[in-house]
């Protein structure tokens, strides 16, 4: 239904900001909006889940007794890389699920939504791009599907990717480059080529996470998006978007990291918490924190 309206969106009245901010105090695309309704109706009535957290929405949102909640709860973030909608650039939907952790069989509560992710018994994502794709895993490797619209069905196209250990590619936003630690400046000079033509890479950031994750993921690379002086905390959302990838990235053979602790060890403390994010091919990650962890400590002392 979403890549529906994403195709259609230059047709029908879905593009342009929707005149609101969500709780992020971010300005809410009118396609962020439909995306996030339409998960929210399409599986509030499955009988499935017992809770729904969205990027969209302040508080989670319980699935009422009279539609028979189920055992699991859902974390998504609707439309990822909204703000490139008008651009046309790929966009689209992570989600998490955990079980329930609370007993009972009624609503889930917030409780079942701050689980820490390695705790996740799916994860995947969603692209709406050249043909509408879904990647995700149950923990026991990662697989590709797209979307036939002739059928409505999605079709396996890829068994079990494995991300290449060592990366072509490495993404970062170079406009915050004055804003990071001396350890990550250096990070994107050693990319560069400028010290060691050996570890040089190429550059490919499109701005929209799931686009460039996905990118890495089939080719290997990595994907950074560290804290800095104006988000010491990071930018991303933990639940919705660092957690599910790093389960995707994990079972796919590469790494997630915040800069010190292994994504999907980070205990939740609040429903919309950020994060900062390192992830991609296991060389490339490690190679990003080794230099970091060095470089800043040099330049403290």
């Amino acid at each position: 239904m979403i890549s529906g309206y994403v195709r259609r969106a230059g047709l029908v009245d879905v593009l342009g900001a929707f005149g609101a901010r969500n709780v992020q105090g971010e300005e809410q695309q009118k396609l962020d909006v439909i995306a996030n309704e339409t998960v929210k109706q399409a599986i509030g009535f499955t009988g499935r889940v017992c809770v729904m957290a969205s990027e969209e929405e302040g508080d989670p949102v319980p699935v009422p007794a009279e539609r028979n909640p189920g055992k699991y709860v859902l974390l998504y973030d609707p439309l990822d890389g909204s703000s490139n909608i008008d651009v046309n650039v790929s966009i689209g939907t992570i989600f998490s699920i955990h079980k329930r952790a609370t007993p009972g069989n009624g609503p889930g509560t917030l409780a079942d939504c701050m689980q820490v992710g390695r705790d996740q018994i799916a994860a995947g994502y969603v692209i709406y791009g050249s043909s509408t794709v879904l990647v995700y895993s149950v923990g026991h490797g990662v697989h590709l599907f797209t979307l036939d619209p002739t059928i409505g069905e999605f079709r396996l196209l890829n068994h079990d990717i494995q991300t290449p250990p060592v990366g072509k590619f490495y993404s970062v936003n170079e406009s915050y480059y004055q804003r990071w630690t001396e350890g990550y400046r250096r990070v994107v000079q050693m990319f560069k080529g400028v010290e060691d033509p050996q570890q040089r890479k190429n550059a490919r950031y499109i701005g929209s996470l799931v686009a460039d994750f996905h990118r890495n993921l089939l080719a290997g690379g990595v994907f950074m998006y560290p804290a800095d002086s104006k988000s010491p905390k990071g930018k991303l959302r933990l639940q919705y978007e660092a957690n599910p990838l790093a389960f995707i990235a994990e079972q796919a053979g590469g790494k997630a990291t915040d800069g010190a602790r292994r994504i999907l060890d980070i205990e939740p403390e609040e429903l919309h918490q950020r994060t900062p994010l390192i992830i991609g091919s296991t060389s490339d990650v490690d190679f990003v924190m080794q230099t970091v962890t060095e470089v800043d400590a040099a330049t403290v002392t």
